[in-house]
């Protein structure tokens, strides 16, 4: 019976193609748009999660400038991840050098490059580089002062041809020997002024002696576990206030809860665009109950006939609601396919429109299989009147009706 039943209403559906697809249209732009805006979300939650990833989501980024004579040094911070190794990994000052003047290796002058001093745990913990030549920042680099550096992959090459090791380069009216060169982070295709490979780091102490500071104004903190950043945030924080004495001395920044953050207005705004959306779904709907219905009108005789042979109310009102669902599930299967081409489309064209952003749109399964039920919902639904109505027609009113 349910076999038979699928093929009559297969057969009804194909029997009248042009007024089946104009019924479907609705299901299947509401399908397709449902696909396509929730890969969107996808995607753009992968791109900002790529890019809050290259600041490190397991980082506390912390600046101070103090309150009145009271300041946080290095030794201070130094204790304070040391006296919690259950949320801190480490530590490191961060100062930034690029005031003290250009950066120049030989007659080039390099206005981008990105200049900090920071200590010897610094980039492979911190920034997760590995060393190509030489080696890196060392405590005795530190503890000595020494004008050394480390310098980043696209230096190496454009300002030393691949052989900055043991040479030298000026910052502002200092030199520094490179005493290491960092691995390439990003393509050959992406290097370039800024970059994260256009980078120089030296002793924080270093730094801190040629900029006559008396204590770092930032710090990076590496956090054992990302999930209890809230709980690393407010021991830093209740920390600090207990050396400032105040809670306007400081500040700390965490990539996590600004990604979280943007993935919360993300998926809002996805929300939001899915159930405009949808409003497609409920046209297709209405158009499949009012299609229904007038199916029901032209085959009031037919309905009669098989009532007068002995066809229950059931089997008739299941005839109505297979056929109403089948009209559904393929305006679902046909708006999957179309949200796949247009999801290929767009990731074909929006390179064009968002340079320096890697957004593509990435339909999820979870997507496709909850619009292609609610399509067929859809049909179950908004068949079962114009069903029901079949099934309750009186058969000898019915075999009259011209």
């Amino acid at each position: 019976m349910i076999f038979e039943t699928f093929r009559q209403a297969i057969q009804n559906v194909w029997s009248n193609k042009l007024r089946t697809f104009l019924t479907m249209l609705g299901i299947i732009i509401g399908v397709m748009a449902v696909i396509v805006i929730v890969g969107l979300g996808n995607g753009m939650t992968k791109s900002m999660r790529d890019s809050f990833s290259a600041l490190g989501t397991n980082t506390l980024s912390v600046q101070v400038w103090g309150e009145g004579n009271r300041n946080v040094s290095e030794e201070d911070m130094y204790e304070i991840v040391d006296q919690n190794p259950d949320l801190y990994a480490t530590v490191s000052p961060q100062i930034d050098f690029s005031s003290m003047g250009t950066l120049k290796i030989g007659t080039a002058t390099f206005r981008w490059s990105t200049i900090y001093g920071v200590d010897e745990n610094y980039t492979e913990t911190i920034k997760n580089y590995q060393l190509a030549q030489g080696r890196g920042l060392q405590y005795m680099d530190i503890e000595d002062n020494k004008q050394v550096c480390i310098i980043g992959d696209y230096l190496n090459r454009v300002a030393f041809g691949g052989n900055g090791l043991g040479q030298t380069l000026k910052i502002g009216t200092d030199k520094f020997r490179i005493v290491g060169v960092l691995a390439p982070k990003v393509s050959n295709t992406e290097m370039q002024q800024g970059s994260d490979d256009d980078c120089v780091y030296l002793p924080y102490t270093t730094a801190m002696r040629l900029s006559r500071l008396s204590s770092p104004g930032s710090f990076n903190v590496v956090m054992r576990d990302e999930s209890r950043a809230n709980e690393a945030k407010s021991l830093l924080e209740s920390q600090l206030q207990q050396l400032l004495r105040s809670e306007n001395g400081y500040y700390i920044y965490s990539a996590s809860e600004w990604l979280e953050e943007m993935n919360k207005m993300i998926n809002m705004v996805i929300v939001i665009l899915t159930g405009i959306a949808s409003i497609s779904l409920l046209v297709g709907g209405i158009g499949i109950m009012n299609i229904m219905l007038v199916s029901v009108t032209e085959r009031t005789r037919e309905i009669g006939i098989r009532k007068a042979l002995g066809a229950k109310e059931r089997t008739i009102l299941a005839q109505f609601v297979v056929e109403a669902a089948t009209t559904s599930a393929l305006g679902g299967a046909l708006g999957i396919a179309l949200g796949y081409a247009v999801s290929m489309a767009a990731n074909r064209v929006l390179p064009m429109f968002t340079e320096g952003t890697n957004i593509t749109v990435s339909p999820s399964l979870n997507s496709i299989v909850v619009a292609f039920g609610i399509s067929a919902g859809i049909g179950v639904l908004f068949g079962y009147l114009p069903a029901r109505r079949a099934a309750r027609l009186n058969p000898i009113e019915a075999l009259r009706y011209d």
